[in-house]
């Protein structure tokens, strides 16, 4: 392990019993300082994001930048709250006694963050971490080094690093800090390299979060307006070039339905993201992250046949950067492309003749984590949520559940596990701890040995308890 990550991480060590013991004032200037520095750094933020990602100002404001500061104001208006006493009924045994529960911080937290929205995923749990009173070892990912060098920046001239330190590196790196005794760990990315970080969290029984994907189904009724779902759906694929992780994953809708679908998709995506050449408009569009990602999109479509499925309708894009919007049948519902998540702006449909094929589908793949339902009917609504499980459920819309910082964020299974965003973000990062002091009027006594004559007072408890 290189020296000075072990260097930091004994600092951390001593630090975080001091962290523990910071007042909800002191936590609150914190977050207010992080805001500063964020805002002073913005411009900077946003060209990291241009150069890794290629996001437009604007994409990048609503779903990375403006996203944090909505978060930190959320955690500075709750903070006291959260971090006050929860008191709790008694019960027979401690009935005179007072019952509590109090958020502790968990200790030196580890947090992993991925490379499709690197400044979000990164600073979303670092607010919450430190909103809990953790020092924080921070690694973000390798694949947006402009964005990792802007967090680094960030961290530095807001924490002493014996509170927050950002580590820069690839996987080497965290692999040897996944080899570090910490507290709790928080990874956000695929389920594949999930089980690896739970593996490693196992060795020191650390606390664990694991935020990953998985292929999020949209299910459309066929009585929902298609102009509306396809104006909805077409955003929420293509924002970020479809790389998120509740991004919708494949649709499931009447098959006679698909044709009219098809077409109002292209003109929802021509409105929002074509240049007046009729080409996709890469200031609005954003790229692939890499060449890697981009040519694991290229073979998902290179595989499709007679069998499997076929093209429908692809966006035309003249950058070699970039992948087209694509819409894709889907005969065979067990091949690569509807078993692996997709992560980018491919689409397929799946055609149905009954809701039960389709359940059926979402049932024998994975828990998601999103399910997306777009449905008039309440009793249609109901049944798929009743009988499917997933994450988190959007109905007559796409993303937008992650933006409400009052919902818990977070998958199921392979999906996930934990929460994050708001109060359930602070707890990620904290022990609820249960606190109880007894009267100087106890009866707990009573149920000391010897036992004699004591048959009325076990038979009365046995009523009660």
């Amino acid at each position: 392990m290189e020296i000075r990550v072990q260097e930091i991480f004994d600092k951390q060590v001593i630090q975080q019993h001091v962290l523990r013991r910071t007042t909800v004032e002191e936590r609150i200037a914190k977050l207010k300082k992080l805001k500063k520095t964020l805002l002073h750094l913005e411009k900077d933020i946003f060209q990291a994001l241009q150069l890794d990602l290629r996001k437009h100002e604007k994409e990048a404001a609503i779903t990375e930048v403006y996203f944090i500061y909505s978060e930190i104001d959320f955690a500075i208006k709750h903070l006291r709250r959260w971090m006050g006493k929860q008191h709790k009924s008694a019960s027979i045994t401690n009935l005179l006694a007072k019952n509590w529960t109090q958020f502790e911080p968990k200790g030196i937290s580890l947090i992993l963050s991925p490379w499709n929205y690197p400044f979000q995923l990164s600073m979303s749990p670092l607010l919450s971490a430190v909103a809990a009173g953790c020092a924080v070892l921070l690694k973000p990912s390798e694949f947006s080094p402009h964005t990792a060098e802007i967090l680094k920046e960030i961290i530095s001239q807001t924490f002493p690093e014996e509170e927050v330190t950002c580590l820069l590196g690839d996987k080497e790196l965290a692999t040897d800090l996944l080899n570090l005794p910490v507290a709790n760990i928080f990874f956000t990315g695929s389920p594949s390299i999930g089980k690896i970080v739970m593996k490693a969290a196992s060795n020191h029984l650390s606390g664990l979060t694991l935020e990953l994907g998985g292929k999020s189904p949209v299910l459309i009724d066929k009585n929902y307006p298609l102009k509306d779902a396809a104006q909805k759906i077409a955003w929420g694929k293509l924002i970020n070039a479809g790389q998120t992780c509740i991004a919708p994953d494949y649709i499931l809708m009447p098959k006679e339905m698909i044709p009219a679908f098809v077409s109002e998709f292209a003109i929802a995506c021509q409105e929002m993201f074509y240049n007046v050449d009729q080409s996709m408009d890469t200031n609005k569009y954003a790229k692939i992250i890499n060449t890697k990602h981009l040519n694991r999109l290229k073979e998902l479509i290179a595989e499709l046949n007679d069998s499997n499925g076929t093209i429908l309708w692809q966006s035309n894009i003249k950058d070699q950067e970039s992948f087209p919007a694509t819409l894709v049948q889907i005969w065979n519902v067990n091949s690569r492309i509807m078993d692996e998540e997709i992560f980018g702006p491919i689409l397929p449909i799946v055609g149905f003749d009954r809701i039960d094929e389709a359940l059926a589908i979402i049932q024998n793949k994975p828990k998601p984590l999103a399910l997306y339902i777009f449905s008039n009917s309440t009793e249609y609504v109901t049944s798929i949520t009743q009988t499917c499980s997933s994450g988190s459920v959007c109905i007559n819309d796409v993303l937008l559940q992650v933006s409400n910082p009052n919902l818990p964020f977070g998958g199921i299974n392979t999906s996930g596990m934990g929460s994050c965003h708001g109060f359930y973000g602070f707890k990620a990062f904290s022990h609820e701890r249960a606190m109880m002091k007894q009267s100087k009027w106890s009866i707990t006594k009573l149920i000391y040995p010897p036992y004699k004559n004591k048959d009325r007072i076990f038979k009365f408890l046995k009523s009660f308890m």
